[in-house]
């Protein structure tokens, strides 16, 4: 019982905790993940809408192109992060420079979330009134039009809701990569507070990364909330 209570008492005096580094190891996260968001964003969004389109349209040249792009959006949401980064280590070092580091980790964090964002796009964009995008259509609507005046406007709630949640799953993601040297409050935990037993290293960064993701979740929610009309 004794030492129990003085493992509580080691961890909640902060002793360890070098708050300069706590600061960098946030900013090297929040770095990491808004950087990857957007990204993923831009990739996930095309992927979703090829998804979409090429399923909806019933033409020989559209099964191929769905096939191609579900088996590639499948087969990288498959792979374990931590195996992604490992075997990414050669593409990464060529347009990095480096595969340590917050920039180092960035492919693989964008290759991770992008097709998982991208079914999320699908999905989204598969809840879209049928009769709203057959009513552009009949009146000659190109399908850049309705790729832009329809089906990114009404499922825009359900992409911030997806992107939402797919920043959250990347802060995670960061703490992963933290452990093999991407930096951050993974690296912090796991580096400072796990192998030079300091446990209170590593509730700090906890803490952190629960903030980080609760705030996330507020404004995900609240822009959603803003934006959704129905």
């Amino acid at each position: 019982m004794n030492e129990i209570l003085t493992a509580f008492k080691e961890m909640f005096a902060f002793e360890n905790v070098k708050w300069d580094a706590v600061l960098e190891a946030t900013y090297e996260t929040i770095y990491m993940t808004a950087i990857a968001t957007a990204l993923a964003f831009i990739i996930g969004l095309i992927l979703g809408i090829i998804l979409f389109l090429s399923n909806k349209n019933k033409s020989g040249l559209s099964k191929p192109v769905y096939g191609a792009t579900s088996f590639i959006v499948n087969l990288f949401r498959a792979i374990p992060f931590i195996i992604l980064i490992i075997l990414i280590m050669p593409f990464t070092k060529a347009i990095m420079g480096t595969v340590m580091g917050s920039n180092g980790a960035l492919p693989a964090l964008i290759i991770g979330a992008a097709p998982f964002f991208a079914r999320l796009v699908e999905i989204g964009l598969k809840e879209i009134d049928k009769g709203v995008i057959e009513a552009s259509e009949s009146m000659g609507a190109s399908t850049w039009t309705i790729i832009w005046k329809v089906l990114i406007p009404e499922s825009l709630p359900a992409l911030i809701s997806g992107i939402t949640v797919t920043s959250i799953m990347l802060v995670g993601s960061t703490a992963i990569a933290g452990v093999i040297g991407a930096g951050g409050l993974g690296n912090l935990a796991y580096m400072v507070g796990f192998t030079r037993n300091q446990p209170d290293v590593t509730l700090v960064a906890t803490v952190v990364i629960l903030i980080i993701v609760f705030i996330i979740q507020i404004l995900g929610d609240t822009v959603s909330k803003a934006v959704d009309k129905r």
